[in-house]
């Protein structure tokens, strides 16, 4: 019997299965219920479209009909999707960390009929590999335990989903809850009432340990294998534009490594990551998230690259990006990793293009906005500020609907039923925001405040499963992009300088202050924190340029940006808007010859009229 039901899935990576010999189901209450019904345990496998070790198994396993006969019989199988759940893949990733430490895709979780996980793994190969069991050994052992030590299966879920629930709630208490004035609720550590971020000292203090961790022969950070972290890259960024030589310099030698080796592609777009310590053999696949994360900090002409990667392969029609492009392509009938990657350019086109992983998902197309906008900007590139702009309509007209985030995942194939979660919230509403300031267009910013207010109040669907399980971890630190609560936290400081609400800043404060006192001794992970962190120790500086879009005085003051002030060019008619729209930094700004203002906390120095005079006045 085939009652596979993935066939008609939004997700690329859940169709791509829709063929297995497995009955698979979409995660969610029926599929537990199921298995309640039947008294058998439930395998949740989780990944995406492109990678290539989900690729593997799936050829090696998920294609067997003996163990798709297996699966049917004995289990019930559900095919999660990490970019379409990412609180879904939070949770199991957590519960999976009790049994191995080398977490990462495909993740392979048994639970219980009510969801909680009670043994966990990655990739397990079709036949036993020294230590490693075959996935059919690794079957008939679940299926054993199920059977014969119920008890124990029983306690070690319970257990498990105690741990995260502790945890869960632990993190709560911690950031206050994340409604606006959170901080007054006594749930962070505070001091006097205000949430208490590390020092300056301290967050400067982290640039000793990533020194201390630099590969000095190759560039980046440890051995093998390589990844270009952009979010540690930006905070390093933020603490050298601070005054910090020596981050600075580190900055530029791991920005060099990654253009300069075989992370980067020969058309400007960042592989995931590199196998060797030289950054040599990339693991293929190329990510949205990296590539715009990148943005923010590089040099003109790699950050010139890495817009042309986005423009030309992951922007669909309408200005919107996928999610991804895969690491394998099919070469003279044969299903390769890297091949076609390996390749001239010149002679790519003879062979179809690693396929891409379609999704658009609201988070990422918001972190992509954001590199765009702040790269343009910085290197004068009208082009990228145009793909964030086109990029921001498109997500707004499909995903967005009165300042709320309605869809978090969309494809050809439809709107995904998945939740939007903090990410989507956060980082879009950053990404809104930058490009407003850089375009002088509100309505981006309205939008943002909106997205900010939903955000601060907390409102966001949880899973059934995961809350009747106990499971919900919420937000789980970030590796390799920015999270959604740093976004969330760097947008409410932005909105705080442009309308002058302090109870905007402190909720900002309260929602990174845990996190960012933990970077300091851990900083892969909390990065993001660490650099807004910084930015709310700074008093808050803000430059308002008037002018036409070619006046001199605008790229004077975009060359100003550091931790701590917050930038906006715009037309005297946009000035008005603004100031319309309560953003009160704009009131009476609109004058009709071009003028820049320096405010510290909207205490404004004379104008300036000329990029020398507001040079003076930013020394």
């Amino acid at each position: 019997m085939d009652d596979n039901r993935l066939g008609t899935a939004v997700s690329p990576y859940l169709r791509l299965h829709a063929d297995n010999p497995v009955d698979w189901r979409e995660w969610g209450p029926d599929a537990f219920a199921e298995a309640r019904e039947r008294d058998v345990p439930v395998l949740v496998s989780v990944g995406y479209a492109t990678c290539h070790w989900c690729h593997v198994m799936a050829r090696e396993s998920f294609s067997d009909p003996e163990i798709g006969e297996l699966l049917r019989r004995d289990f019930v199988a559900i095919k999660v999707d990490r970019e379409e759940r990412p609180d879904v893949d939070a949770s199991l990733m957590a519960s999976a960390s009790a049994f191995t430490q080398q977490l990462g895709w495909p993740l392979t979780a048994f639970t219980t009929p009510e969801g909680r996980v009670f043994f966990a793994g990655t990739y397990y190969p079709p036949t036993q590999v020294g230590q490693v069991g075959s996935f059919r050994q690794v079957l008939a052992a679940v299926l054993d335990a199920w059977q014969q030590r119920r008890a124990e299966v029983d306690a070690n879920a319970g257990a498990i989903a105690t741990a995260i629930r502790q945890g869960a709630e632990a993190d709560t208490a911690a950031q206050g809850g994340t409604a606006r004035g959170g901080a007054a609720q006594g749930g962070a550590a505070t001091d006097g009432g205000e949430p208490r971020l590390p020092s300056v000292d301290a967050i400067r203090a982290v640039t000793a340990q990533l020194v201390s961790a630099e590969d000095t022969t190759y560039g980046g950070f440890g051995g093998a294998p390589k990844f270009p972290s952009a979010p540690l890259l930006e905070f390093l960024g933020d603490v050298g534009a601070d005054g910090d030589d020596v981050a600075r310099a580190l900055l530029d030698r791991s920005l060099h490594a990654i253009r300069s080796t075989e992370l980067t592609d020969a058309d400007g777009g960042v592989f995931r990551y590199a196998t060797k310590r030289d950054w040599s053999v990339p693991h293929y696949e190329r990510m949205l998230y990296d590539n715009a994360g990148l943005l923010a900090v590089a040099g003109a002409e790699q950050a010139r690259g890495i817009a042309d990667f986005l423009r030309d392969t992951l922007r669909r029609p309408d200005g919107a990006f996928v999610a991804a492009q895969d690491s394998e392509s099919t070469i003279d009938g044969r299903r390769v990793e890297g091949d076609w990657y390996r390749l001239p350019l010149d002679q790519r086109g003879r062979f179809d293009a690693p396929p891409l992983d379609d999704q658009v998902l609201t988070g990422w197309n918001g972190l992509a906005i954001r590199g765009l906008a702040i790269a343009g900007a910085r290197h004068g590139d009208d082009e990228m500020i145009a793909l964030a702009r086109s990029a921001a309509d498109a997500v707004l007209a499909a995903h967005v609907r009165d300042g709320r985030v309605v869809v978090r995942s969309s494809t050809g194939h439809g709107t995904s039923s998945a939740p939007p979660t903090v990410e989507d919230v956060g980082l879009l509403a950053e990404g809104l925001l930058e490009l407003a300031l850089v375009t002088g267009e509100v309505g981006y910013a309205t939008t943002a405040r909106s997205l900010v207010e939903v955000g601060l109040a907390g409102r966001f669907d949880a899973d059934p499963v995961l809350q009747a399980a106990g499971t919900a971890t919420g937000e789980q630190p970030q590796t390799a992009m920015r999270s959604g609560t740093a976004g969330l936290a760097a947008a409410a400081a932005l909105l705080a300088a442009l309308t002058g609400d302090d109870q905007l800043r402190g909720a900002a404060a309260t929602l990174v202050a845990d996190r960012a006192r933990t970077g300091t001794e851990r900083p892969l992970g909390h990065a993001d924190a660490l650099g807004i962190a910084l930015a709310l120790h700074r008093p808050s500086r803000e430059i308002v340029v008037v002018s036409g879009p070619e006046d001199p005085l605008r790229a004077t003051a975009r060359s100003a940006r550091r931790p701590g002030t917050v930038i906006a060019t715009v037309l005297p008619e946009q000035a008005r808007a603004w100031a319309d729209a309560g953003f009160s930094l704009f009131a009476g700004r609109d004058g009709a010859a071009p003028t820049a203002f320096v405010c510290h906390d909207h205490v404004c120095a004379l104008p300036a009229h000329s990029a020398a005079e507001l040079a003076d006045q930013l020394a």
